[in-house]
């Protein structure tokens, strides 16, 4: 007759070896924590997108990131998502890569009309700030728009700054004479969670688009942007800080102008950046990724991802493709 062993047994047994001896090494749960905090690189942080970012709207998600979701990335939508039409959606790269940060480029970026046949329009020039009451401040030497409030009690502050062909501070956007325009946002704000977890926001962004003057055939795009979310609670495992850092760099990105064809960048480079940590007594868990994507006039832009130390080469087809990843 053949004994059946009790369940209870191997499970102690197993408890026992564990106890023993972890046959997982250091790096290899290093890993694994890395690998469940790497969902959040699929969204933003939380009101990025309301500066100018290299980031579609789509990318914003349900809310901050927060530790005690499944695969660690973001925690049950409370504020609800921002999510809109338009860029390139979650994107998987292979290789184990994951998708695209914050879900694709923006459509600036890989063949829309914003920065260029689209931009320099308006009673203001940047349709960023189209809807916006802007008075300009002789002290500031910019012009400053009324401060808004999201949906979600974020403060949004921008103001604007115009500049002929010599580079001479315009009192106001001037469709034929203004060249360049400079428009700087903070998003700022304190969100609280059903649970008490509180998060902190902090993103700011500052973008000049030259080359508006008529008869420009290109326009010329450079801007920074930044991020800092910090949410701070207590799930299952105990109290907790999670941070979330976004940075965007976008470099003397070229965009035509004339309906050629070739409403895509031609020349220039973005460079995204985001990093994840979540800190509780017992250690802190942290990975990193950074993408960048250059353009060369061809139909195909190169892009470099690299997460946590491991880079791949990929391609991005032009306008509104998808990377390609060996």
């Amino acid at each position: 007759m053949k004994m059946r062993i009790p369940s209870l047994v191997i499970v102690g047994a197993a408890l026992t070896a564990a106890a023993c001896g972890d046959p997982m090494s250091a790096n290899e749960r290093a890993l694994m924590s890395r690998s469940n905090l790497s969902s959040a690189f699929e969204t933003v942080p939380v009101g990025y997108t309301l500066g100018q970012t290299t980031y579609n709207e789509s990318g914003e998600g349900g809310g901050p990131m927060f530790p005690g979701a499944p695969g660690m990335g973001l925690g049950p939508g409370m504020f609800g998502p921002r999510g809109g039409p338009g860029g390139m959606g979650h994107m998987d790269m292979g290789g184990g890569m994951g998708p695209m940060m914050g879900g694709g480029l923006g459509a600036d970026y890989v063949g829309g009309d914003g920065l260029g046949k689209g931009f320099g329009r308006g009673r203001h020039g940047d349709p960023v700030i189209a809807q916006s009451t802007c008075t300009f401040d002789a002290a500031a030497q910019r012009a400053i728009c009324t401060p808004m409030t999201d949906r979600g009690g974020l403060t949004v502050t921008r103001s604007v700054a115009w500049y002929n062909a010599a580079g001479v501070l315009q009192t106001a956007f001037d469709s034929l004479t203004t060249d360049a325009i400079n428009t700087r946002s903070t998003v700022a704000g304190t969100l609280t969670r059903r649970d008490s977890a509180t998060s902190t926001i902090t993103n700011a962004s500052d973008r000049t688009v030259s080359g508006l003057a008529k008869g420009s055939t290109k326009h010329t795009a450079n801007a920074i942007a930044s991020a800092k979310e910090v949410t701070t609670g207590t799930d299952r495992e105990g109290a907790f800080t999670a941070t979330r850092l976004a940075a965007d760099t976008v470099k003397n990105v070229i965009v035509p102008v004339a309906d050629t064809g070739r409403r895509f960048p031609t020349a220039g480079t973005v460079i995204r950046v985001m990093s994840i940590s979540v800190v509780r007594a017992s250690g802190t868990t942290a990975t990193s990724r950074r993408e960048v994507v250059t353009y060369d006039g061809s139909a195909t832009a190169k892009m470099v991802v690299t997460q946590d130390g491991t880079t791949k080469t990929c391609s991005l087809p032009l306008p509104m493709g998808r990377p390609v990843c060996p």
